[in-house]
């Protein structure tokens, strides 16, 4: 008899991260056909293959190669290229996670009548100049299945009208990972730490900044980009830049000149990204992921986000805001001292208790295993509420 199968398909390095020992779990299961899909919206060594070596994943059953020049063009490949791979291979569910283009993939999964499973749902920044935004707010009402972190984000879906029995509440997969990856190997990420490979760098432990950039709404902004530039500026100490290909693209394209203090590098490997994170005096980023592992690695981090979809970190006190949009109301100097503030504290870790992964394998298996993931089908749901809006049944 053939084995039951499962499609999951990722498209970026966070995806990876995050997905990781969910792919090794279900995939180190003999009884079922796990299919690794990736979409090749990261398609650099230093975007993907590096995080497949360092986070133990086996490389990807199949690879799309969807590329573009714009969101437009990776998504509609992304759709054209999936579609006929899901078509042969008929999985019992087809599975993304987070808020890319990738995730976009579930319309040719809605068009081919096969479950939609989504990790990482019911998120909400409230903030509509974003373009992940609107795919995760899409794929969340195309979802069978919603994997989500915490009860609030459920009901956050739930205010939107989403079915609540097919949202799980599993805690985030982040913490999993770091205790997996960092904090299980502490001891070699010390050994790691030596004087050369922070001089190698032009860097001193302790007295740097690590840096990421490259959400739209900073990166294609003139305007944001430059505040965020004087921003790095005004900063008493060295800022190691890790710079996607494309906010790279953008300040050359606009001859924004880079500040003296700033060091901006290739995009980097996980195990030099968390090696330079807790060794950093803080981290200034406007990525969700990053903002989750320096919570949980305990290092200060300044968001360059006008709102976010991850406010557990502002409530835990690991975290100070700048809105690039409003620089004038964020002087550079109280910022810097916000941030300083928060080095060497410790707070509590809001985001999970490290089984998140099992729960979300262990879940997906069981769905698998008993053909369940159109249990709760939301024409039902609908139908039901509108009942109960009538009064009389229709």
């Amino acid at each position: 008899m053939d084995r039951k199968r499962l499609a999951i398909i990722l498209g970026i390095r966070p995806d990876v991260i995050r997905a990781s020992l969910i792919l090794n779990q279900i995939r180190g299961d003999p009884r079922y056909d796990v299919k690794f899909i990736w979409s090749g919206q990261h398609y650099a060594d230093n975007l993907k293959d590096i995080f497949f070596r360092e986070l133990e994943v086996a490389p990807p059953d199949l690879e799309l190669e969807a590329r573009g020049q714009t969101d437009a063009e990776v998504s509609a490949a992304v759709i054209s290229r999936l579609y006929p791979v899901l078509e042969r291979m008929r999985p019992r569910a087809a599975v993304f996670l987070g808020d890319t283009n990738t995730v976009m993939g579930c319309l040719a999964a809605a068009q081919l009548n096969i479950p939609i499973v989504h990790i990482e749902g019911c998120m909400r920044s409230y903030d509509w100049r974003m373009p992940e935004e609107k795919y995760r707010s899409a794929i969340d009402h195309l979802s069978d299945v919603i994997y989500t972190y915490f009860d609030e984000y459920k009901q956050q879906g739930i205010a939107e009208g989403l079915n609540p029995n097919n949202i799980v509440v599993t805690a985030n997969p982040i913490v999993d990972v770091l205790n997996r990856y960092y904090y299980e190997r502490e001891d070699h990420y010390r050994a790691l730490a030596t004087r050369d490979f922070f001089r190698s760098r032009g860097l001193e432990r302790g007295q740097y900044y690590l840096m990421t950039c490259h959400r739209r709404e900073n990166v294609h902004v003139l305007e944001s980009m430059t505040n965020i530039l004087n921003l790095v500026a005004a900063a008493d100490r060295k800022v190691y830049f890790a710079a996607s290909y494309r906010t790279q693209k953008v300040l050359r394209e606009n001859g924004l000149r880079l500040p003296p203090n700033l060091i901006m590098v290739d995009p980097i490997g996980y195990q030099e990204m968390l090696l330079l994170m807790v060794n950093s005096r803080g981290v200034i980023t406007d990525s969700g992921t990053v903002v989750e592992e320096t919570c949980v690695l305990q290092v200060p981090s300044l968001q360059m986000r006008k709102s976010t979809e991850r406010p557990q970190v502002y409530d835990a006190g690991s975290s100070v805001k700048f809105d690039p949009a409003q620089a004038h109301r964020y002087p550079s100097d109280r910022i810097y001292q916000k941030l300083e503030a928060l080095y060497g504290k410790s707070w509590p870790n809001p985001l999970g208790d490290g089984k998140a992964s099992s729960r979300i394998a262990a879940d997906l298996l069981d769905r698998l295993e008993n053909d369940s993931f159109g249990r709760h089908r939301p024409e039902q749901y609908h139908l039901d509420i509108r009942r109960s809006f009538r009064g009389d049944g229709l």
